[in-house]
């Protein structure tokens, strides 16, 4: 078959993606998503996973457009240059389980990588802590990848499988539609809804939708990945990807200067805390779980609308992890961490190093 130029997968182009999902995201924190979170992939299943009950925090409970746009942008970009392909089979309950520790790691940190980096271009200079955090856990999972980590191939599935996370991000939106908001109200029909807090805070639908395709879409093309940045560095000391990561970083900084959102400091920074050791900690739990599952939140957004039922797999992982992670106590919040979330980012540390070593050809 013959291939097309892909004119964002060249350098050039993951520079642009990069500053374009920069801009985009605080464009949506300007038009009502919470401080220094424009987009979090992490945060915003969580809100997904409490609006349609699968816990009970209150302050962070919205079904984020911005999770369906993405993967639905993906979609489109995938049917329309034809890499929609559907797969599977690698490892899904070892993939699930990745998900859910990633989650649990992020939630301690109080944030995905996206949200690190934007983070820091508002000001927040605990992301430091997170962002070495995360590097300290992609790295820890670069030693298995020259071990010979492999959770197995995956293998081509029918057609009709690779639809099904789409559709999934289809009814969502449409649950979503059928059941808006009731000003002054937490309940509308199936989903809750925050009054207060994070989950109250959040962009317009046709903004939030709008600009989560454009992402979905563009970064499905380039192969943006903020996991995959930090490995391709550290493993071949190529900078492609991380060239992007850099742009988006810029970009975001400069939004947040032109907007006023920079505010430089440690403390009263907007759902944040500053307790390093576990900022560090939680990210090097996520960090190590996103390099097993071959992807950062955001891409494992956009291989499932490609598709890729794996990176499928692995999101509703985050969403479950999200969820337990508030009903059990190992979530953070702006008065630091919660009363088990030392505990949640160890015990997470030592499943995925077992995760690691025993799929490992010296493991086995």
């Amino acid at each position: 078959m013959k291939s097309h130029f892909n004119p964002l997968a060249s350098t050039a182009g993951i520079v642009g993606v990069g500053a374009l999902i920069g801009v985009l995201a605080i464009l949506l924190q300007k038009a009502g998503n919470p401080g220094n979170m424009g987009i979090c992939v992490v945060c915003f299943n969580r809100d997904l996973a409490g609006a349609v009950g699968l816990h009970r925090a209150a302050v962070v409970q919205y079904l984020r457009p911005e999770i369906m746009g993405m993967v639905l942008g993906s979609l489109l970009a995938a049917v329309a240059f034809g890499d929609f392909r559907a797969r599977g089979g690698s490892s899904p309950i070892t993939r699930f389980v990745l998900g859910v520790l990633a989650a649990m790691g992020a939630l301690v940190f109080l944030g995905c990588p996206w949200r690190a980096v934007l983070r820091l271009a508002g000001g927040d200079l605990n992301a430091i802590v997170g962002l070495a955090g995360l590097i300290a856990g992609v790295g820890l999972g670069t030693l298995f990848f020259r071990g010979g980590y492999s959770l197995g191939r995956s293998v081509a599935q029918p057609p009709a499988s690779g639809w099904i996370m789409p559709l999934v991000m289809l009814g969502l939106l449409a649950l979503y539609l059928a059941n808006p908001q009731i000003p002054g109200q937490n309940q509308s029909g199936v989903l809750f809804y925050s009054l207060k807090g994070p989950g109250a805070a959040h962009a317009p639908l046709l903004i939030s939708l709008g600009a989560s395709l454009v992402i979905g879409f563009v970064a499905q093309r380039s192969r943006f990945c903020t996991m995959g940045a930090i490995r391709d560095l550290l493993l071949f000391r190529q900078w492609h990807l991380a060239l992007g990561l850099l742009a988006m970083f810029a970009a975001a900084a400069l939004m947040c200067q032109v907007f006023g959102f920079a505010r430089f400091g440690w403390t009263e920074q907007p759902i944040a805390h500053s307790d390093h050791l576990w900022n560090f900690m939680g990210m090097v739990t996520a960090g190590l779980a996103f390099a097993l599952a071959g992807g950062c939140p955001g891409r494992q957004l956009f291989m499932a609308g490609e598709g890729d039922n794996d990176a499928a797999i692995f999101v509703f992982g985050l969403i479950v992890g999200a969820a337990l992670a508030h009903n059990f106590g190992m979530a953070s919040s702006p008065g630091g961490i919660g009363p088990h979330g030392g505990a949640a980012a160890l015990v997470g540390l030592l499943i995925c190093l077992l995760i690691g070593f025993f799929n490992c050809r010296r493991g086995n």
